[in-house]
């Protein structure tokens, strides 16, 4: 008779009655728990594995992002930097899709504070600008960047103009410096620094470094090392005069209105901007970056497939077993009418079954604990390795999704050489000596 809907439900029953063994059967019944939770297990790894991924991308993009321009434009011959930069931002910003486009001057410098000195990346800008491209200077945690927001006249030296801005008179340049930085050099808000540049004057002695002390005002936190370790900010007009130029910038950065249209987009200011200019967009600066953890995610796949192998062998195991323990309730059920493929699919059921059961457990532990981790961040890192001082954890619905299909799909492979077995059973032979 064909299968229909009350025969499903025979099968279902009678998959069910078999997970609940007797006490005669406790050892079934221990490898069918050791199953169940050997998948869960297999599940709950895989979501905390993926969301460990995910969470690392994410938290690296963000901070990333939040750092650095969506795209940046340049001089192929960078000798000169880029002169006529206002002319060049009011065309660009015309261009669509473009949000903002913020100057910048760079180079890498030495800060010092006493016998204490480190590395920098010294970076002049002009903060209202600067906030419109990127998010470091609103995470400022001690101090306040607003002295970078005064007058771009510049204070590095004494003007040659009679009138001077009385600021000028008595305090050094201000300064914002990355929290790992200040560390490294003893600053707080209000010391003093050096900074001592490679672009020196020229001399009858030869070429002199040329220095300048700056007052810490603020000192930001961003959460990714590279810049809290080695970025400093200025005024533009103090790094322009540190580095003994004019009114000239090296890069010009834009942020635009769709983050994965980088690559495109920066082809796009490239022609508008002419020739001379190049650009590069975050995406290409980051492909390695974002390239290893595609490959990490594979990686984990390929893992937590062999652990949910594992328990797919238990499964054959808690089958095969039971196949043999059954076999004459087996051979009462074929004399009585019962199809061979209605035996198949009871034994069918009752491996998906364990690999149900064992994949909702598994997705729950696996949530609670991603979930709980993303809210709380209650497993701290070593930023110096990591780039982030916490482990971040993005749970996401697809990936839970992709792991119970992948849960059951092999729960269902591991049914079918038992269920297969169970129909060979012969009643006349089984029922002999009963």
């Amino acid at each position: 008779m064909p299968c229909s809907g009350a025969a499903v439900k025979f099968e279902l029953f009678v998959a069910a009655r078999y997970l609940r063994a007797k006490r005669r059967q406790a050892v079934i019944s221990v490898i069918t728990l050791i199953s169940i939770i050997g998948v869960a297990l297999g599940v709950a790894a895989s979501i905390f594995a993926l969301s460990l991924n995910a969470g690392f991308q994410t938290s690296i993009q963000n901070q990333l992002l939040g750092a650095m321009a969506h795209i940046r434009l340049v001089r192929v011959s960078d000798r000169d930097g880029i002169q006529n930069w206002r002319e060049v931002i009011s065309h660009l910003e015309k261009v669509p899709r473009v949000i903002a486009a913020a100057p910048a001057l760079y180079d890498e410098v030495l800060a010092s504070r006493g016998s204490r000195a480190s590395g920098m990346v010294l970076k002049g800008i002009i903060p209202d600008y600067e906030n419109r491209v990127n998010e470091l200077l609103k995470s400022v945690k001690i101090g306040s960047a607003a002295a970078l927001s005064s007058t771009q006249k510049s204070c590095v030296e004494k003007t040659q103009s009679a009138e001077r801005n009385q600021d000028c008179s008595n305090e050094p340049p201000p300064i914002v410096l990355g929290k790992d930085l200040a560390e490294s050099i003893g600053a707080t808000v209000g010391s003093v620094i050096l900074v001592t540049s490679p672009q020196g004057e020229l001399t009858p002695f030869g070429l002199v470094p040329k220095y300048v002390r700056f007052k810490v005002v603020g000192i930001f936190r961003s959460g990714f090392y590279n810049y809290d370790s080695t970025w400093g900010f200025i005024r533009l007009a103090d790094a322009q005069q540190l580095y003994g130029l004019g009114d000239v910038i090296s890069v010009i950065e834009f942020k635009i209105d769709n983050l994965y249209k980088a690559e495109e987009m920066s082809q796009v200011l490239q022609s508008a901007a002419g020739p001379g200019y190049m650009t590069s967009s975050w995406m290409e600066e980051n492909r390695a970056l974002f390239g290893a953890f595609q490959k990490e995610r594979v990686f984990a796949f390929i893992v937590i497939a062999l652990i949910m192998l594992l328990a797919a062998l238990n499964i054959l195991i808690s089958l095969i077993m039971m196949v043999m323990e059954k076999t004459k309730d087996i051979a009462v059920l074929l004399s009585m009418g019962a199809r061979r493929s209605q035996i198949r699919r009871i034994f069918v059921f009752q491996g998906v079954l364990i690999g149900l059961i064992g994949t909702v457990l598994g997705l729950m532990v696996g949530y609670g604990i991603s979930v709980a981790g993303a809210k709380y961040h209650f497993i701290s890192l070593s930023a110096e390795v990591y780039s982030i001082d916490y482990l971040p954890l993005a749970p996401r619905f697809l990936d839970g999704v992709e792991v119970a299909i992948a849960a059951l799909l092999i729960s269902f492979i591991a049914t079918i050489y038992p269920s297969w077995s169970a129909t060979r059973i012969l009643p006349a032979e089984a029922l002999r000596y009963e």
